[in-house]
């Protein structure tokens, strides 16, 4: 499994963060950061409410 953030779509919302703190978080650019690949229910649920669809789950 991987879970990846476009970068360039990313806006920083912080709605990813919010939702799965244990897998992202806000990074020092402001925006979106994977920091734990383990929770794949919760990441899909965070790309399912990414409002610039920034999150992949493969």
């Amino acid at each position: 499994m991987a879970i990846k953030i476009i970068k360039e779509k990313c806006i920083g919302c912080g709605r990813c963060a919010e939702l799965c703190p244990e897998t992202f978080r806000l990074g020092e650019d402001g925006k979106s950061m994977v920091i734990n690949e383990q929770n794949r229910d919760c990441a899909e649920r965070a790309a399912d409410h990414c409002p610039v669809e920034a999150i992949v789950v493969e």
